[in-house]
């Protein structure tokens, strides 16, 4: 009998772990499976935990190869499997026991070709959200496509997902050998696929091993494993060019914001960084200008040094935002008759290096922080009490002007400063009359030639604050207190 879902699990010396992934695997609530289990030429006891899960559940089936790689290996698992659909676990991951009802459930609800969620993050046995899906699955939604929801191009896993195994023979999808091997084929999959499901829920917990041998995501820094990487991007950059090129611009700014740290790491640790160095100018020519123009001030210093091949000041400046972590980094003004907005960080107009000032222009990721924390009715009016300032910017905002708008009108509305970053807005529903029922307050801010707008956010609820109008009707408004 034909199973609904196959699960292929390649393994390779993971004996501390192999059980608590086959355990997660058993134990799934969708148990129409099969667990197709490839021994990868593993020289611990991997190969006799297998064994005996296949021997005591007639869903689990071994077979074996020498060792070639997580991709060969994957490949052979996938000749092997008999299910209607597809997924995959890594053996020292865990996967939730509703993880594969739920995405098989969405598939068979919508027909797209596959299902992606959430991962957890398995670090000493406490979970977390995983950074490297952060962003992807806050807002699940069915049907959908990268290409319209652009930010699963940052989900580049194969393992959070079930396929339909129809599509993935369709589409001609195989894995590559190599250690990133599945960062290909998740791009791909985005791409050719005509719809996919995103959720919410978590659907598979990553580990990061701390026994054992040293998983690939754990040796990242070593020099081949920075040129495999490479590869993977390369491989990447050239489908997309092909296929979806709108969306280069947002995977090279993956590329600067996750995988380039990694290459810092590498050469802050190095004695000798000249291969390093070489690699880095690789890695910087494959990546679009536009991407590397468009990065935050601080990561444009970094990419600077690095091409220029200062690893010294580089490593200054890898400690300077990690000593600011917590606190954050500035943005000051400079200039009088025109004024630009830098990052202070290390280095601006440094006789020595003769760093552009454009490298430090952070004028674009400056953003306005406007909230509400309170209020009261003070006769006719309510007084709005909240906070305006400019995110990184330690000073006083300048000139402040607020409205309200329910989406046809607006009104504007007074306003009272106090102190650095207080304010008191006082609002007289009588002006709102004809309008809708609900309100939002905006403001406008001027400060040494940077102008910024932003809507005001509700400081205890989060989301955005409304004023609702006190006894609102179609014909007409009670604002009697």
């Amino acid at each position: 009998m034909i199973p609904l879902l196959s699960v292929i699990v390649p393994f390779h010396n993971v004996e501390p772990y192999l059980t608590e992934c086959l355990r997660s695997l058993a134990a799934q609530t969708l148990d129409d499976l099969e667990v197709v289990l490839v021994d990868d030429g593993s020289a611990d006891g991997s190969r006799r935990i297998a064994e005996d899960f296949a021997a005591a559940d007639p869903r689990f089936v071994l077979i074996g190869q020498r060792n070639q790689g997580p991709g060969p290996a994957r490949n052979a698992g996938i000749r092997r499997a008999r299910g209607t659909y597809l997924a995959f676990a890594d053996a020292d991951d865990v996967v939730p026991p509703v993880a594969y009802e739920r995405l098989i459930g969405k598939l068979a609800e919508t027909g797209s070709d596959l299902a992606c969620g959430a991962v957890g993050r398995l670090v000493d046995g406490v979970l977390a959200e995983s950074t490297l899906h952060e962003k992807v699955f806050r807002r699940p939604e069915l049907c959908t496509h990268i290409t319209d929801k652009q930010v699963l191009v940052r989900d580049r896993t194969v393992w959070n997902k079930v396929y339909r195994r129809d599509f993935w023979e369709r589409a001609g999808l195989e894995f590559p050998a190599g250690i990133y091997e599945d960062v290909p084929v998740a791009m791909q999959a985005h791409v050719l696929a005509t719809s996919v499901d995103v959720l919410g829920e978590v659907v598979y917990h990553w580990r990061r091993r701390e026994e054992g041998e040293t998983s690939i995501t754990q040796r990242r820094n070593e020099l081949s494993n920075l040129h495999e990487r490479l590869a993977a991007i390369r491989a990447v950059r050239a489908f997309l060019d092909e296929r979806a090129p709108e969306l280069l611009g947002g995977f090279d700014a993956l590329v600067l914001e996750k995988d380039i740290l990694f290459l810092f790491q590498a050469l802050e640790a190095s004695e000798e960084p000249g291969p390093l160095l070489d690699l880095a100018r690789a890695w910087l020519a494959e990546l679009g200008a536009e991407a590397l123009a468009a990065a935050p001030s601080l990561r444009r210093l970094e990419l600077h040094l690095l091409a220029r091949g200062l690893p010294a000041e580089l490593r200054q400046v890898r400690e300077f935002r990690r000593a600011r972590a917590e606190t954050g980094t500035r943005v000051v003004p400079r200039g009088w008759r025109q004024t630009g907005w830098y990052g202070d960080y290390p280095f601006f107009r440094d006789r020595r290096l003769r760093v552009p000032d454009e490298v430090f222009d952070a004028r674009d990721e400056l953003k306005l922080i406007a909230r509400v924390d309170g209020g009261e009715w003070a006769g006719a009016e309510y007084r709005v009490h909240g906070e305006i300032a400019i995110h990184r910017v330690d000073r006083r905002v300048g000139r402040v002007d607020l409205w309200l708008s329910d989406g046809r009108r607006k009104v504007p509305v007074e306003a009272r400063r106090s102190g650095r970053h207080r304010i008191v807005a006082a609002i007289d529903p009588a002006r709102l009359a004809g309008g809708g029922p609900s309100w939002r307050l905006q403001a406008r801010t001027e400060t040494r030639g940077l102008v910024l707008k932003g809507w005001f956010r509700d400081g205890e609820a989060g989301g955005a604050w409304r004023f609702t109008v006190p006894g609102w009707s179609r014909t007409g408004m009670d604002i009697s207190q």
